[in-house]
């Protein structure tokens, strides 16, 4: 499928492919651009992004040294959730960027991208797997097409800014541990 078929193409102002250093260690992996993104082009511009520039610089862990990307490339009209078809539509280009990029973690941000990297990269497996409250902070091995990813999933930033307190210690904690990682890594 050619890009110029992507669902969402014709409602959205601009692609929002990815961002970041193509060596990068870590990955970061968004459910879909939102308002900001979708004007800018770029992903995580907006608050969340905001949130999670913090979260990085808390961890001594520059943006520049990441890759920054989502599951949907084209923002979904009202920031809905992406369905089915959306998500089978626009994976294949995520995941050629998983492979290209080779990140030693992967960090999924928020349910639909956990589910995703969990599931293997299978659209109908992923619905099975619990949500990010039961998985957030715990490293998995993934494999894929003879690669093996350390996957830690963690909320996504828009859901600390809506909850508060809470949330944000949550995601701390969880950078905390990214950043061990890393260092065994």
């Amino acid at each position: 499928m050619s890009r110029a078929n992507l669902p969402l193409k014709e409602t959205a102002t601009h692609l929002v492919f990815g961002q970041g250093s193509f060596d990068a260690e870590a990955m970061f992996i968004g459910e879909a651009p939102g308002k900001n993104e979708d004007l800018q082009g770029l992903p995580f511009v907006g608050a969340a992004g905001r949130l999670l520039n913090d979260l990085l610089k808390s961890i001594k862990l520059p943006r520049e040294d990441v890759f920054i990307t989502s599951i949907l490339k084209y923002r979904p009209p009202g920031n809905r959730n992406p369905s089915l078809e959306e998500i089978r539509a626009h994976t294949p280009y995520l995941v050629q960027q998983i492979l290209i990029i080779e990140p030693k973690i992967i960090v999924p941000l928020g349910n639909f991208a956990t589910r995703f990297m969990l599931s293997g990269f299978d659209i109908e497996e992923m619905m099975t797997i619990s949500g990010i409250t039961h998985l957030h902070g715990v490293a998995k091995r993934v494999v894929f097409d003879h690669h093996e990813f350390t996957v830690l999933p963690m909320f996504h930033p828009a859901a600390a800014l809506y909850t508060g307190g809470r949330l944000k210690q949550d995601m701390l904690k969880d950078f905390l541990k990214l950043k061990k990682v890393l260092k065994q890594m």
